[in-house]
């Protein structure tokens, strides 16, 4: 099963960094959030990774391709140009990764679109380039098997900054209502307190249904006319969640590496 990283925004929030490099490469405990978030999976066996690349997109292409040489010890003999590495067992990972460029400029739909042909075929995940999660992969997933919808979206409950959900309750799994920020105050409050989109999609190929172009946005567009068709169900997380929004995200993360144990591992 394929995972795609939205990685190409421009993540304006986050200005100090985002300035000189695209959000996904902005390091916390010395990697890019990027590579936690696809440790997160791999270390649950997802490891077939297509990256959504667009804004500084060459920059990540840069640190895959020069992953080895970065986290290796290497021999260079100088006489024939030949170059040797022994890659360091804790840096040593199983990712296929893909890295796609989906243009400077497309939206969220969009930069899905342009991998259309690579997912058409079966069921795929999806998440942001900026938020790591403690989420159980494969009890995500059978909740997306056992509902039958297009979309099932990881819900969470961090403070109210972000688009929200309404979850039916006489149906746990199904999304009511899906609304993007910024009015979802008030409109989806209820007695559970409000949840959030919080990436960590599944997601099935009859998405591609509800994106029209690159200027298709994935959350105001097409998740919210998938909601309002009733295929949108939605896995309720109730551990870690966090996205790097803004410098006090950063440093929030970088103090969580700090103590040697994330909570997203």
């Amino acid at each position: 099963m394929k995972t795609v990283i939205l990685c190409g925004g421009l993540g304006t929030r986050l200005a100090e960094e985002t300035g000189k490099r695209p959000k996904p490469m902005v390091y916390i405990g010395g990697k890019p959030i990027l590579w936690h978030i696809l440790d997160i999976y791999g270390r649950q066996g997802h490891n077939d990774f297509v990256l959504a690349l667009g804004y500084k997109g060459e920059q990540v292409k840069e640190y895959f391709l020069n992953y080895y040489a970065m986290t290796s010890d290497a021999t260079v003999d100088l006489d024939t140009g030949n170059v040797s590495y022994r890659t360091q067992s804790q840096d040593r990972r199983n990712w296929k990764v893909a890295l796609v460029d989906t243009g400077q400029t497309s939206q969220t739909g969009g930069r899905l679109l342009r991998l259309k042909q690579t997912l058409a075929a079966d069921t795929f995940m999806v998440t942001y380039g900026d938020g790591v999660a403690n989420v159980d992969l494969a009890e995500l997933l059978k909740v997306h098997r056992a509902h039958g919808k297009l979309v099932t979206v990881t819900a969470v409950r961090p403070l109210s900054r972000f688009g929200g959900l309404r979850l039916n309750t006489g149906q746990p799994h199904e999304v009511e209502k899906f609304v993007e920020k910024p009015d979802f105050t008030q409109t989806l409050t209820d007695a559970q307190g409000q949840w959030i989109n919080g990436g960590f999609f599944v997601m099935e190929p009859g998405v591609f249904d509800y994106i029209d172009d690159d200027a298709t946005n994935l959350e105001r567009d097409a998740l919210e006319r998938i909601a309002a068709d009733g295929q949108m169900a939605a896995h309720a997380h109730h551990g870690f969640w966090q996205c790097m929004d803004t410098v006090r995200d950063r440093d929030m993360l970088e103090e969580l590496c700090a103590t040697g144990h994330p909570p997203w591992i």
